[in-house]
């Protein structure tokens, strides 16, 4: 079996990161390989970063053969919808795999993310899963994205002490970490805070591994169906369905 996790950003410091969680996360036998496009935004920080985004994800699986399932390693789940379009194999993004994951051990849970600005897309995909109920608050650490790439930075007691007010506060009873970067932090939050804390990046790993083991694909009934064959003019004339 093989999974193919997409970092949709640029940064190769990030992706090696994410790489190797996802690898931890995996099976005995699965193949992992971790990979980021060559351009677009080196972080995604809002709505605008995510529209950039998108054409390099897309070029990733369309390199991708041979791959069984796709992981999207943005928790905004950037270009989910596309990219489960783009292929039959199944697409999961972090985001609703920890959310689904986290409504499995908790009644409620909060999610602590990095800018305040990704607390509304966050919040949109969670009613679009159907899992807003279950989820009593989405906090912003104020930690920019890059900001956990940086050797020495304060991120991760900035985190976790948001963590801690959201377990004091919201009466959650689990964390999940909104934010791919922040999935080498995991397991030191946990044991720090005393409560299951949740990485999309291994969740979602773990539910790409199991759809493939069950042997379901995509759905090409309607809403997933290939896109329909036309030109596209200009820059994206290199993405025109055939």
């Amino acid at each position: 079996m093989r999974i193919h996790v997409i970092n949709p950003n640029t940064t190769a410091s990030m992706t090696a990161k994410i790489g190797y969680a996802a690898k931890a996360a995996a099976s005995p036998g699965v193949e992992v390989r971790a990979v980021n496009p060559d351009f677009g935004p080196p972080s995604i920080e809002g709505y605008f970063d995510e529209a950039f985004s998108v054409p390099g994800l897309l070029a990733e699986i369309a390199k991708a053969s041979g791959a069984d399932a796709f992981v999207i390693a943005c928790f905004d789940d950037t270009g989910l919808e596309a990219a489960r379009s783009a292929t039959e194999a199944p697409v999961v993004g972090i985001g609703e795999a920890a959310f689904h994951m986290a409504s499995l051990i908790a009644e409620k849970f909060s999610v602590v993310t990095t800018l305040s600005r990704s607390i509304a897309p966050i919040e949109r995909n969670l009613a679009k899963y159907g899992l807003a109920a279950r989820c009593a608050r989405v906090r912003a650490s104020n930690v920019p994205v890059l900001g956990l790439e940086e050797p020495g930075s304060d991120a991760r007691r900035t985190i976790e002490a948001e963590i801690k007010r959201a377990l004091l506060e919201d009466g959650t009873e689990a964390i999940v970490l909104g934010c791919a970067g922040m999935t080498d932090l995991v397991r030191d939050l946990e044991r720090s805070v005393g409560a299951p804390v949740l990485d999309g990046v291994a969740c979602a790993v773990s539910l790409a591994e199991s759809l493939v083991r069950i042997g379901l694909k995509t759905s090409k009934r309607n809403t997933y169906a290939p896109p329909l064959a036309k030109a596209y003019a200009g820059d994206f004339a290199r993405f025109s369905p055939k």
